[in-house]
């Protein structure tokens, strides 16, 4: 299998195509970054999108003001697509599945490769039906590109369709504008961005008398590395041309 990594210079970018060059079973051709040169693993790292034409899978994780123009070129080219960058939301998610209507191709669009985050936000819609209220806090390195987190978006989604509706009783009144937070599927989120952080979310649900709160926490991101092996080596199999997450790749 031909694999391409685009944003390659980034922090996930070059970690994931060291990782593809190591696999047994994947051969790491080529390399894209629109804005930075260099070399990974003995492959030097093109300007020119065209570096990727050929490639049986291309794995994505250019900034979020970039992907989808870029998305539109892996698309012309008939290849399969994992997504690693952040900030699909359902408006993004539906243009992305007019450019996905039919192959040669598959998009997997992967809001976040961990195996233990994704295992949080299955909880998290298991526990939604049961409690009225929820609120997502989610904390990153001051570096990254967006806020909230696809996580959170992701996270919000999923509460939002699995829960049964309640009232909420908050009268607070923000004296400061962003103090409640923003609202995402109709749940509260809230991002925090600090140095010494990684990628860290809580999901905090409460009723009368009792909250539970879910939480997962990265600190390094060699976690992400099996579920991007897992993304891309799965994607030509998946039965429609748009999926999201690695929920069904995983069983649950």
């Amino acid at each position: 299998m031909k694999v391409g990594v685009s944003g390659a210079s980034g922090q996930m970018g070059s970690l994931a195509a060291a990782t593809l060059s190591e696999a047994a079973d994947l051969h790491l051709i080529a390399l894209f970054d629109a804005h930075t040169a260099g070399n990974i693993a003995g492959l030097p790292i093109s300007r020119n999108p065209d570096a990727l034409d050929g490639c049986d899978v291309i794995l994505e994780f250019s900034r979020p003001d970039v992907v989808m123009d870029q998305l539109a070129i892996w698309r012309s080219y008939g290849a399969n697509v994992v997504v690693g960058t952040s900030g699909f939301d359902a408006e993004r998610l539906a243009r992305l599945e007019e450019l996905w209507d039919n192959g040669p191709g598959n998009c997997l669009v992967v809001p976040n490769f961990s195996i233990g985050a994704v295992l949080m936000m299955r909880l998290a819609e298991i526990a939604a039906p049961h409690f009225p209220v929820a609120e997502i806090i989610e904390m990153h390195h001051d570096h990254k590109a967006d806020a909230p987190s696809g996580t959170a978006i992701a996270t919000a989604a999923r509460i939002a369709e699995a829960a049964t509706g309640g009232e909420r009783a908050v009268t607070s009144e923000e004296t400061v504008d962003g103090a409640l937070g923003a609202e995402v599927e109709g749940v509260t989120v809230h991002s925090v961005r600090l140095p010494g952080l990684l990628a860290h979310q809580a999901v905090m649900f409460g009723s009368a008398g009792e909250t539970l709160t879910i939480r997962h926490d990265t600190s390094d991101r060699e976690s992400f590395m099996p579920g991007v092996l897992l993304a891309v080596r799965s994607v030509g199999a998946q039965k429609e041309p748009l999926a999201v997450g690695l929920e069904r790749l995983l069983g649950i």
